[in-house]
């Protein structure tokens, strides 16, 4: 039977993609920072239905006030799992560069004095004794029109 004739299926293209290690890493990221926040939110708003809730021995304004105190100390704590994201993300990004592109950058370099090298043998092996043959064949041209040997100018 001939093979040209059978339908030939498509190979599936491949997605390039974070490795599984990667995405793993991501996913845990993710969540850990949901929870985080789940449990900031919850932990507000148990604060403000207990801080706003009508007491007898405090006053309006100390339960704005411990309510903003609250908010305060709740956004350090967000600022501070930032700064520990931050740090986090800083440090891969050092491993980035270190371990992928600093090889590339290494390779490339290796390359380009590969090639400079390959051009300078050319230049030296086959271009100048080029240009040589030229000037002699020039001047030897030049020496038979003098002469009046080979061809004549009209």
């Amino acid at each position: 039977m001939d093979e040209s004739l059978t339908p030939q299926t498509p190979e599936p293209a491949v997605q390039p993609g974070p490795p599984p290690a990667e995405q793993a890493e991501n996913r845990r990221t993710t969540l850990v920072i949901a929870l985080i926040a789940i449990l900031l939110g919850a932990a507000l708003g148990a604060g403000l239905y207990f801080l706003l809730t009508p007491s007898t021995d405090a006053s309006t304004v100390s339960r704005i006030r411990d309510v903003f105190i609250i908010i305060m100390a709740l956004e350090s704590l967000l600022i501070g799992v930032v700064l520990i994201i931050l740090i986090l993300q800083i440090a891969q990004l050092t491993n980035l560069i270190q371990h992928e592109i600093k090889p590339i950058l290494d390779s490339t370099n290796e390359t380009i004095s590969t090639l400079r090298g390959t051009s300078e043998f050319l230049s030296n092996n086959l271009a100048e004794p080029v240009i040589k043959l030229n000037e002699y064949v020039a001047a030897f041209q030049r020496l038979f029109e003098v002469l009046g040997i080979g061809r004549r100018s009209k």
